[in-house]
């Protein structure tokens, strides 16, 4: 345990800290059949990794989603975001119905000290908040990412992330299994340089594009059996 709290320090300062893309947070696009979109959640969701946010996973979803649809979507998301932190967010925003949401939140649990209790009962909190506030019909959980292919952070604290990773993922998976209109979104990507941000961690415009289309695939697969 000292050597991971020593490595982990060690990560935290070596880190190159890249800012959230510019760009506007909620807008309108396409035509057809409306749909309302929310994604929230952590630096993922905000766009961390590209400097503008129609190049982030907010935009990039929204592009693809109104080329058959009228979308109107908002983004709300914040660096260093975790579940309890999202909880508090949510609670303070007022009631508003949307179609889908789309949450990547996780990674800040994984390397902080939420406990594997903790997180399954934030995500318990957050399934039952997102359905009764929002009256979303779909809520897409993307999956924490496999922490321990990050070759940058170094071993055995690499080890023992990816391991809190995979057990984060399942008890997601045990949150979700019964209820209908919540799913898992698994993004596999090789672990390439274009598919890594300037730090080595965040997402890249290629990573952004590939989750987006995943997220839209699934949305209106969706619509289609309605």
């Amino acid at each position: 345990m000292p050597l991971l709290l020593l490595q982990a320090f060690w990560l935290r300062f070596k880190t190159l800290k890249l800012p959230e893309p510019e760009g506007k947070r909620s807008g309108h696009c396409g035509s057809g059949d409306q749909i309302n979109v929310l994604i929230i959640g952590d630096s993922a969701a905000v766009g961390v990794g590209v400097s503008e946010q129609t190049d982030a996973l907010a935009g990039q979803l929204s592009k693809i989603l109104s080329v058959t649809h009228r979308v109107n979507w908002t983004l709300i998301a914040q660096t260093g975001l975790n579940s309890a932190d999202l909880i508090e967010k949510l609670k303070a925003l007022p009631i508003q119905p949307f179609d889908y949401i789309l949450i990547s939140v996780g990674v800040n649990d994984v390397i902080s000290v939420t406990t594997e209790s903790d997180w399954h009962n934030n995500v318990n909190i957050l399934v039952k908040l997102l359905k009764t506030k929002f009256t979303t019909s779909k809520v897409l959980f993307s999956n924490v990412p496999p922490i321990h292919s990050f070759s940058t952070i170094p071993q055995p604290l690499r080890w023992w992330l990816g391991k809190r990773a995979k057990n984060f993922n399942q008890q997601l998976s045990l949150v979700i299994e019964n209820n209908q209109q919540c799913s898992t979104l698994t993004l596999n990507l090789p672990f390439k340089a274009k598919y890594l941000a300037e730090d080595q961690f965040h997402p890249s415009i290629h990573t952004y594009q590939l989750w987006a289309k995943l997220a839209a695939d699934t949305m209106l697969l969706s619509l289609q059996r309605k």
